[in-house]
């Protein structure tokens, strides 16, 4: 039932929103295209429910192959590969609004845990109890991890969150979505907690980001 209901949900919001917000992705299509060169839309495969991979959506925020660049996965303060107009999209986590797409074609809910990127957390089928819990449910626009820090926090917190987002959806359905969503709208508003924060700050993008991808992967294949 609290499944049913919660499809339900993201059916109306990803389905109203589209059509409230049509003139919005016209002109965020122009600006970006104005901008630099490349397409509207980034694309890139992530895992949702029982670890199934899809094609997310995006506004393109950064230059095109930025992910085969730099930091990579890692999106630090001040990051070279961020366009004009991405700041911007960024900042007031526009970027994210094709994902209104994923939500009503069933991919993704507009709350849950954030989709990782296929190969982020490393072998999905050897991942530990802890991570693979979270992909009971399928991934969200929003979650848990991101009211309580977003970018701010590591993944292992983030991990713990989003257990706990599953754990309080079970036992309250719905209500659990919509109190997450209204807080949403508050850390938006806020604009915090968007660039990920270095764990040693006298490293460089490109070393800062392979520590922390190397301890990620590490710490989602400890023994249960």
């Amino acid at each position: 039932m609290n499944k049913a209901l919660k499809r339900m949900v993201d059916i109306f919001i990803s389905g109203s929103a589209l059509l409230v917000l049509l003139p919005v992705f016209a002109l965020i299509a122009i600006c970006i295209k104005l901008d630099s060169a490349g397409p509207v839309f980034f694309r890139q495969g992530r895992r949702t429910q029982h670890g199934r991979v899809f094609m997310m959506l995006k506004f393109r925020s950064m230059i095109v192959n930025a992910e085969k660049m730099g930091a990579g996965l890692f999106n630090y303060q001040d990051d070279p590969r961020v366009t004009k107009v991405g700041r911007f999209l960024r900042d007031s986590s526009l970027d994210e609004l094709p994902q209104l797409i994923n939500i009503l074609l069933g991919d993704m809910s507009v709350v849950g845990p954030r989709p990782c990127v296929t190969y982020e957390l490393g072998d999905f089928d050897t991942l530990n109890k802890k991570y693979k819990k979270r992909f009971e449910m399928k991934a969200g626009l929003t979650g848990l991890a991101q009211v309580k820090g977003r970018n701010d926090i590591q993944w292992d917190e983030k991990v713990v969150f989003d257990n706990q987002y599953i754990n309080d959806f079970q036992r309250l359905g719905i209500l659990a979505d919509l109190k997450i969503i209204g807080e949403t709208f508050l850390t938006v508003f806020k604009k915090e907690h968007i660039y990920e924060e270095k764990a040693d700050y006298s490293l460089c993008d490109e070393e800062a980001a392979r520590k922390a991808e190397e301890e990620i992967i590490r710490l989602a294949h400890l023994p249960d």
